[in-house]
């Protein structure tokens, strides 16, 4: 009887933790993801937050039919940016939402994240954060984040004394 009832709860628990039989992600495992995301103070969870961006790439790759695919492939850039997954996850993610999804009204949004965030920050690599900057530019001429990109252009490599000092002069 005790190896019956062990069965049980190793069958049960194995399905349990399968997302579905045919491993298609579906929009309950994207809602539990982001459950999970974040801790009862609503801080992000580290342990969670890998998770929650294969959760949120697996749906979007494989819906992209759905409305929703962008807006979950973005939701899995910032997650990888915010907690600084890795610099490579978070690029992909940037060039497979502008490639599926080229008319998504956040994209000048997820290239500055990746320009600011990940080139300039994580990695310390101005010539790929001005290229990215020029992108926005280029392909974005008239989103906010285009003049905020020509702006950050200027100020790529100056410390924060220079900064400040270049500040006070357009102030006077």
């Amino acid at each position: 009887m005790k190896r019956m009832i062990y069965l049980w709860a190793v069958v049960l628990i194995a399905l349990a933790s399968c997302q579905n039989q045919n491993g298609k992600v579906t929009i309950k495992d994207v809602q539990k993801a982001e459950k999970a995301l974040f801790s009862q103070d609503q801080t992000v969870n580290p342990e969670a937050a890998k998770g929650a961006i294969e959760t949120f790439r697996d749906f979007a790759n494989q819906n992209p039919e759905d409305p929703q695919s962008p807006e979950y492939l973005f939701k899995a850039l910032e997650v990888s940016v915010n907690t600084k997954q890795d610099a490579p996850t978070s690029i992909v993610l940037c060039e497979k939402l502008l490639k599926s999804f080229p008319e998504f009204d956040k994209n000048p949004v997820a290239l500055f994240m990746v320009a600011s965030f990940v080139y300039e920050e994580q990695l310390c690599d101005t010539a790929l954060a001005h290229g990215t900057y020029q992108r926005i530019i280029k392909n974005y001429p008239d989103s906010p984040f285009a003049k905020d990109a020509a702006i950050a252009i200027e100020q790529l490599g100056m410390t924060p004394d220079e900064l400040v000092r270049k500040f006070e002069q357009t102030e006077n």
